[in-house]
């Protein structure tokens, strides 16, 4: 079922965000096993600084996208995160040949991204670059995460 979070407590002039993951475009997304997202949110050195949640399971594969539109509440007010952290998604599925479960890509958003609405962000390769120094994007058909914000502030 996930490791989904509740919503923290509101705070005076503190902000808080809801990611609501929508889908995710993959060449194969059809043949994904049990896919899900691992969310965190790491500074610069790659710790966490937030709990780390796992999507359940996506609702539905359809063409060259697996659709979850769960929602994600971050467990941090936004005005404390430090500088420079980033919140990941990392897409994984199940390997039943090698019996394990694989990261396929990963995707990450900047604290200069946050802002209610819509946003789509980059698949990258893995594995999953944390610190942000080597990226490679995933292909080069334009393949995406979408994601839809809620800012919600007392």
């Amino acid at each position: 079922p996930g490791t989904l979070l509740p919503r923290l407590p509101s705070e005076p002039g503190m902000t808080l965000l809801t990611i609501t993951i929508e889908k995710i475009g993959l060449k194969d997304a059809g043949q994904c096993i049990d896919p899900y997202i691992t969310v965190s949110v790491k500074d610069l050195n790659g710790i966490d600084l937030t709990p780390v949640q796992d999507t359940p399971v996506a609702l539905r594969k359809e063409d060259t996208y697996v659709h979850f539109n769960v929602d994600i509440e971050i467990q941090k007010h936004i005005e404390r995160l430090t500088k420079g952290a980033a919140i990941f998604f990392e897409f994984k599925h199940y390997k039943p040949k090698k019996r394990f479960t694989s990261t396929k890509c990963f995707a990450f958003m900047e604290m200069d991204e946050i802002k209610p609405g819509a946003i789509v962000i980059e698949l990258y390769k893995k594995p999953t670059d944390f610190k942000r120094k080597k990226l490679q994007l995933l292909t080069k058909k334009p393949l995406y995460l979408h994601l839809h914000q809620t800012l919600h502030k007392e």
